[in-house]
């Protein structure tokens, strides 16, 4: 089971829209190169081939990913536990910092955002999910283990 927020779901229905989109410009570009003679040294065909391959591809992982994903809903959670959607913030034991995260299902690689993403997958993710505003998450990273404590739950 894939969890994920509305907003989420509503972007990856949208993808998939996108790439279904997409089979009919593919298609055209494929009829356009094939059209222009020995397919054996034309890169055009080779080129939109390769590209209806991903496009593909990327159809399938999303149908899949859709196929599984259960949007939660956060509405019976009690609002003192992080769950998905949540954006929290964590104060680090060690070093005081205090950060913004935001546990997400699927990240959406927006750098401008003035929280970091997490998914429910990532160690950061596992240690948020179901934690309680005061409390203190162990998170094993890669350079080791740390501890940050959840200062509040902003949403």
């Amino acid at each position: 089971m894939d969890y994920v927020t509305g907003e989420e779901k509503a972007r990856l229905e949208q993808e998939l829209k996108d790439r279904f989109a997409q089979r009919k410009v593919l298609s055209d570009r494929i009829g356009t190169a094939r059209a222009m003679g020995d397919l054996r040294e034309n890169a055009d065909y080779h080129a939109a081939k390769e590209d209806q391959g991903l496009n593909e591809a990327k159809i399938r992982q999303l149908e899949k990913r859709l196929a599984g994903a259960v949007v939660a809903d956060n509405s019976a959670m009690p609002e003192d536990v992080v769950f998905l959607g949540a954006t929290v913030r964590l104060r680090d034991i060690e070093s005081e910092a205090e950060e913004l995260y935001k546990l997400v299902g699927e990240a959406t690689d927006n750098f401008d955002a003035e929280y970091i993403e997490v998914t429910t997958q990532s160690p950061m993710g596992m240690a948020l999910m179901k934690a309680r505003k005061g409390e203190v998450i162990r998170v094993d990273l890669r350079r080791g283990e740390r501890r940050f404590e959840i200062v509040e739950i902003v949403v």
